[in-house]
């Protein structure tokens, strides 16, 4: 396991503006979201840890258990269309599975043109004083910075849409559904931007905090032991969508082991029922994940979103 002070994550993030990682040929740059210590963390003492995936996995295939400075990963288009996409990745609230160099997500969608933005976000299991609304602050605040910056990357901020997988499915859902909530009090001028996503994708996603679909494992991180009905009904992510929620597509695989694909049906069905323009999809195989490739050709996924996001405004 190895440890980051957020001094030492704000200075890679320098030495990378200077000399930026590269992958698949093109600059990727890292920037923390936060000007100074993110909000609630004044008594608590986490620091940046991050973990391999596997043994013999890439080096950059890594998870962070730990975040005291959430990060932004900015992969750049080869051929900008004007839009971005916030990519919210997953791992059951207890870790947060991205790397530094670009994952094969955020390139499938830069080489259709968009600039994609991946999200490192704080952990509810490190004591934040938001608790489990800590991920949520990450997430708006991440959306604000993003459309404040929008001249700088060359994007539209009419035009930012936010995709998620697994908990961080759970996670774009409240972003959509909750951008009006106020998670913490405005920090500079990139505030005063709207959080609310164009359009949000939810992949394999974990919504649903009741029984029997709730992903367990995401439910234990989340809430701990407080899991009184009310607490529960408010971090179900198909609860009181508002009129005003994005358009929203969601995609699951039918043989998902891991978190159920009742979960996309549960979402779907109050998408439905609040008249918000959605679509799902629920492909045969895929496991608890969706292939950018299958059988030796593309996945059609990642164009059924393009498609969905250009209809509604993307």
């Amino acid at each position: 396991m190895t440890r980051m002070t957020r001094r030492t994550v704000i200075a890679a993030g320098a030495a990378a503006a200077a000399a930026p990682l590269r992958a698949q040929g093109s600059a990727i740059e890292r920037l923390p979201i936060w000007p100074a210590l993110p909000p609630g963390g004044e008594r608590i003492r986490v620091r940046d840890e991050f973990v391999k995936r596997s043994p013999d996995g890439p080096p950059d295939d890594i998870a962070w258990p730990h975040v005291a400075t959430p990060m932004l990963n900015v992969v750049p288009p080869g051929q900008s269309n004007g839009g971005a996409i916030l990519l919210i990745p997953g791992g059951g609230y207890a870790r947060v599975a991205v790397g530094r160099t670009g994952s094969p997500q955020a390139w499938a969608f830069a080489a259709r043109g968009f600039t994609v933005f991946e999200l490192l976000y704080r952990l509810p299991r490190d004591g934040w004083a938001a608790g489990p609304d800590v991920s949520l602050q990450d997430a708006q605040r991440a959306m604000r910075l993003i459309r404040a910056g929008a001249a700088k990357w060359r994007i539209a901020p009419e035009r930012v849409a936010a995709i998620g997988f697994s908990a961080g499915g759970h996670l774009t859902a409240r972003l959509a559904s909750r951008h009006s909530q106020r998670t913490y009090e405005p920090v500079d001028d990139a505030d005063r931007q709207t959080p609310r996503p164009t359009v949000a994708g939810l992949f394999f996603p974990v919504i649903t905090m009741t029984e029997p679909s709730a992903h367990a494992h995401s439910k234990r991180e989340l809430l701990g032991g407080d899991v009184t009905p009310a607490r529960v009904a408010r971090f179900s992510a198909e609860r009181d969508l508002p009129s005003d929620m994005p358009p929203t597509l969601v995609a699951h695989a039918a043989d998902d082991p891991v978190v159920s694909a009742a979960n996309s049906l549960i979402m779907f069905a109050a998408l439905q029922a609040a008249k918000i323009p959605s679509e799902l999809h629920i492909f045969e195989k895929g496991g608890h994940s969706l292939p950018l490739e299958e059988a030796g050709k593309d996945h059609p996924w990642p164009g059924l979103f393009e498609r969905f996001a250009r209809r509604h405004g993307m």
